[in-house]
């Protein structure tokens, strides 16, 4: 199911409960009146910055600045990546900056790997994800 940033919002209401639906009511009445319809990413920032410590999201991003491949494959380490971005997205604020971190997080084998299949074929994003 895909939403929209507005509808998202809308649905979020739906589904939480008890002091989660309380605190978002109390978001929402806090917002100007007139004002447009809350977008996700607005109401996302708000819930997690009051009900994820901040210890916790500081944890997260340092967990995500030293994150490596190790032994996981592509696309476990591409998984682990986009988990934890929202707590490093302060520091690649651009897709231009998130592409370098990505590869430097690479472990060696899976870089000379690529690079050596790209030299060989036409090789796209999509298909450098699921190479193992």
């Amino acid at each position: 199911m895909h939403a929209t940033e507005t509808k998202g919002v809308e649905l979020a209401d739906y589904h939480l409960k008890g002091v989660a639906y309380l605190w978002f009511e109390l978001w929402e009445d806090s917002r100007e009146e007139g004002s447009p319809p809350a977008r996700w990413s607005k109401f996302a920032n708000a819930f997690i910055d009051h009900f994820l410590p901040a210890h916790t999201r500081a944890d997260r991003a340092a967990e995500f600045e030293n994150l490596k491949q190790g032994s996981r494959s592509v696309w476990e380490y591409h998984m682990e990546f986009a988990r934890l971005f929202k707590y490093g997205i302060h520091m690649l604020p651009t897709m231009e900056d998130m592409v370098p971190m990505f590869v430097q997080g690479l472990n060696p084998l899976t870089i000379n790997e690529a690079s050596t299949t790209a030299l060989n074929s036409d090789v796209t994003y999509g298909k450098m994800i699921a190479f193992d």
